[in-house]
């Protein structure tokens, strides 16, 4: 996929400095060839549940934040997410506290 659909995709105007995040994200991302469409899958599937994929503001990677005040959403969205990390080995840490995960690579 290329770097500006993927962008637009996310929901960013591409620019220099993003595209140049987003080659950050992809080389310190393992195994990113292999989950870069699942990543835009997951994307999709969690905007009903008032969740998305995001590239992180501290760290080069993505982030998948969930933001939804309903309950029941927001088991929703952890579920699909824990079903992502399953079915396609991708590997995440879950910050303390938050509703946010960070998507570190895939997981052989």
């Amino acid at each position: 996929m290329q770097q500006d659909a993927m962008l637009t995709q996310l929901g960013y105007v591409p620019n220099d400095a993003l595209i140049k995040q987003l080659q950050r994200i992809e080389k310190n991302t393992v195994g990113y060839e292999k989950i870069q469409k699942h990543i835009m899958d997951l994307h999709d599937h969690l905007k009903v549940d008032n969740a998305y994929v995001a590239m992180s503001n501290t760290n080069d990677c993505f982030k998948i934040k969930i933001e939804s005040s309903s309950p029941e959403m927001a088991q929703e969205a952890h579920e699909k997410i824990n079903h992502f990390s399953d079915k396609f080995k991708v590997k995440l840490n879950k910050l303390d506290n938050k509703e946010t995960y960070y998507i570190v690579g895939f997981n052989h």
